[in-house]
């Protein structure tokens, strides 16, 4: 009996462009001359470099710790000489660069000492923190860190794993020819997955397009001794979202704003389960992944790549052609415009779409939007895009979060049927960052403005604790000047008598401290200078002894 399916709103049918790239077998990469390695391949905090300038290192060696509690360790992808730790040049649209480690290769790929690990007699909290610094994070596309995503958290299960085979973008096949070769380590991951997340429903989604990944991942899910279904799902983007595979196969929406967790579901990519599999079964960290290169080229392919290996080098390997006019991360609904090819794969890099004018001819100007609404029948969301635009474009944030910017998933959809050919989901991504960095500036100025009020309450608490000893010090003082017996006359202890002890014994401490002061920079000095220390010091002997004589009103008659 088949499994009932649920259809999400929306979605579109570009051309799938995937039978390009994988008529080829898969075959490793050279190894590069140079690997640039960078600090932040995954969401949260960059990792900490662990190694210097200078230093050798091993294939698999860890050269950066994971650093707060989002964040995941980064490893050398081959042995040799750490050249660099600095900013260099990294796969992103602004093409800035960002803290890396650069290692030149030494020609002998060697490993540091690695076997598997006994998962099972691990406690959860010990077997998440190797996996932490095992560098795991997803690799269908988001990059968490892997880790996190593996902690039920205070629910100790999560009854739901759904394991993603979508792969839904055009272009893109390196999860199709992962799960048609490595289906059985697929599947061993799946059941580390199961182990830590104690899920008792596990479900493998596959769009229809693929039907030797489908049979592959069926053969292996049958030599399981737990129950796992193999889905076939509808070819429509972007039914590979988790959002959208969820729905599919459950029925159920994630709430807005709300994690797939809070409903009891957690969502994997099939490259992030073969990953764990090497991890734990292998001791093997995240240093490669299989990348799809095609568009624009002789020979598309999938190659398993190492992490920090320059784009180009694919791109060459791939059969390079003239007529390129640019290169994308990812596929062409949602990738990133890379504008530097010697940029570093990282864990990220999927795809490296070569376009052409053949290929990807030059979008029209845009136009004036018509509110044809269009966008938001495509929208798997179920935003309003034609609303986001607007405000976006008015720099009416406030608006924009009214309207549930933050739900969009930057799948394309909008922009693709859009009639007047405006780049909406550029808009979107521009009022995300624009938020994300005032919010950012607020918390600043909420920082400083914490701090600086702190500052003043010490400054106000210390000014009142040394008024309250002054005023206990001179009570006690008084109080024993009043207990001392008085004798007749003007034989007794006067008020004035009083003040001047006081003031005696302030100038007797003043002179013990000078006392204790120890001379700075008196070392070394040349005879002339120590003469006129001595005679500075003199004087000031002098003025000190007169200063302790009483004044001539102040002598008695």
């Amino acid at each position: 009996m088949s499994r009932e399916l649920f259809k999400f709103k929306g979605g579109i049918h570009p051309p799938g462009h995937k039978a390009e790239s994988t008529g080829r077998t898969i075959h490793p990469a050279p190894l590069p001359k140079k690997l640039v390695i960078p600090l932040r391949q995954h969401i949260g905090n960059p990792a900490r470099p662990v190694v210097d300038v200078g230093e050798r290192v091993l294939k698999g060696q860890l050269i950066a710790a994971a650093d707060g509690a989002i964040s995941t360790a980064v490893h050398a992808s081959s042995s040799g000489i750490v050249s660099a730790i600095g900013p260099a040049r990294v796969p992103h649209i602004s093409g800035l660069p960002d803290e890396c480690i650069t290692i030149e290769t030494d020609g002998r790929d060697e490993w540091i000492a690695h076997g598997p690990l006994d998962y099972q007699a691990m406690t959860r909290a010990d077997l998440l923190a190797h996996l932490r610094d095992m560098g795991l994070a997803g690799l269908g596309g988001a990059v968490f860190p892997s880790a996190v995503k593996l902690d039920p958290g205070a629910a100790q299960t999560c009854p739901t794993l759904i394991i993603n085979g979508g792969e839904c973008e055009p272009w893109i096949t390196c999860d199709d020819m992962l799960m048609r070769t490595q289906a059985d380590a697929i599947l061993q991951g799946v059941a580390i997955m199961r182990h830590l997340l104690g899920s008792s429903e596990i479900l493998i989604g596959i769009e229809d397009n693929k039907p030797e990944a489908i049979a592959a991942m069926q053969a292996a899910a049958a030599k399981t001794d737990f129950a796992v279904e193999t889905v076939s799902l509808p070819t429509r983007y972007p039914g590979g979202g988790a959002k959208q595979m969820i729905e599919t196969l459950t029925g159920k929406q994630v709430p807005s704003g709300k994690l797939s967790t809070d409903i009891g579901i957690q969502v994997f990519n099939v490259g992030t389960a073969y990953a764990l599999a090497r991890a734990v079964h292998h001791g093997e960290p995240l240093i490669s992944r299989l990348v799809t290169v095609t568009g624009h080229v002789l020979r598309a392919q999938n190659i398993e790549v190492l992490i920090g290996t320059p784009f180009d080098t694919l791109i060459q390997l791939a059969g390079d052609r003239d007529g390129t006019t640019g290169v994308l991360m990812g596929g062409p609904m949602m990738g990133l415009p890379i504008p530097d090819t010697s940029v570093p794969v990282v864990k990220a890099t999927n795809c490296i779409l070569v376009k052409s004018n053949e290929l990807f001819p030059p979008l029209p100007r845009a136009l004036p939007c018509i509110r044809c609404t269009r966008c938001a029948d495509a929208c798997p969301a179920e935003l309003q895009p034609q609303e986001l635009f607007r405000f976006a474009k008015a720099d009416d944030f406030g608006r924009a979060q009214e309207y549930h910017l933050f739900d969009c998933i930057e799948c394309g959809c909008c922009s693709y049927v859009c009639p007047s050919h405006i780049p909406l989901v550029d808009f979107y991504r521009y009022a995300k960052s624009e938020i994300w960095a005032r919010e950012r500036d607020k918390r600043a100025a909420d920082l400083a403005r914490e701090r600086h009020e702190f500052r003043l309450f010490r400054q106000e608490r210390e000014k009142t604790e040394k008024a309250e000893k002054l005023a206990a010090k001179a009570q006690a003082k008084r109080a024993e000047l009043a207990a001392a017996p008085t004798e007749a006359g003007n034989s007794g202890t006067s008020e004035a008598d009083a003040k001047k002890a006081l003031i005696a014994a302030a100038l007797a401490r003043a002179q013990a401290k000078k006392a204790e002061t120890t001379p700075q920079n008196t070392d070394n000095l040349s005879p002339d200078t120590q003469q006129e220390i001595a005679e500075i010091e003199a004087r000031r002997a002098k003025i000190r002894e007169l200063a302790r004589k009483p004044l001539e009103s102040e002598e008695t008659p």
